[in-house]
């Protein structure tokens, strides 16, 4: 945790949907011996004083949540269902086991509807008893801020092809992943950001995912103090483009750290 006036920002994942490196790819980026390059899928973990929030469980949950010691959580936000930001939905048992509690999570309609579909035994009765299955209490989200802890969150309307998705801002923090348009209506809520994490999957274009330059040019319009990219797939090498970068840009790395 963190001290009481500030929140950190832990990006637990930072890489696509396949993850870097990739199966069976021997690319300079997947054969690369600088761990800015290991991306597991993403996911970032915000933290205040007090309260741990997750945003998404991510195919690769399990294994961010050991690697960063984390034995319990107050709630999961999911910004949309797509199989590589709810993957880990099944682990949540873990932190049920931790708790002795249903595990707060937060969606909208349409990713609950998916995860019920995708995860259909933790929301039906059991067929047989013995195993056991995650325990969520459901929270729907709709336009307004809601509070978790002493965490305050409001939802971003984005869109990731013709799909809507969530993006999130937490105090002066915001993060907009898996995401080529951001509406003109969620702008006003991405004004006065200290840092702002935003997708940027490769250099060339992507009918559902914001190329660096397109990223680049948001940042340019948001004008966030500082910014990190996430989402990269394995056509990016960090080394290379890290030093590329305006000044206040960042590629995000696994395990990366911020305070807001």
């Amino acid at each position: 945790m963190c001290d009481s006036k500030k929140i950190k920002i832990t990006v637990l994942g930072s890489g696509t949907s396949s993850g870097v490196p990739t199966i069976g790819c021997d690319c300079p980026v997947c054969t690369s011996d600088d761990s800015h390059d290991k991306r597991l899928r993403s996911s970032i973990l915000v933290e205040s004083a007090t309260t741990r929030v997750l945003i998404d469980t991510s195919p690769d949950f399990r294994q961010q949540m050991l690697r960063h010691n984390i034995k319990s959580l107050d709630a999961v936000l999911f910004t949309h269902s797509h199989f590589d930001h709810i993957g880990g939905f099944d682990d949540i048992r873990a932190i049920n086991y931790h708790t002795h509690r249903p595990l707060p999570i937060y969606l909208n309609e349409v990713t609950l509807e998916n995860l019920k579909r995708t995860f259909y035994y933790s929301f039906e009765q059991p067929e047989q008893l013995g195993g056991d299955v995650p325990m969520v209490e459901i929270n729907i989200i709709n336009d307004r801020s809601f509070r978790i802890g002493d965490i305050d969150i409001t939802p971003i309307k984005l869109l990731h092809g013709k799909m809507h998705v969530l993006g999130y801002r937490i105090n002066d923090f915001a993060y907009c992943v898996d995401t080529n348009n951001i509406p003109d209506e969620s702008y006003a809520k991405l004004k006065n950001l200290e840092v702002l994490i935003i997708d940027a999957l490769r250099y060339t274009t992507h009918p559902t995912h914001f190329s660096v330059a397109e990223a680049l040019s948001e940042i340019e319009k948001i004008k966030p103090q500082q910014s990190y990219l996430t989402h990269i797939a394995h056509q990016i090498m960090h080394s290379d483009l890290d030093k590329k970068l305006p000044g206040n840009t960042n590629i995000s790395f696994d395990g990366l750290q911020i305070q807001v």
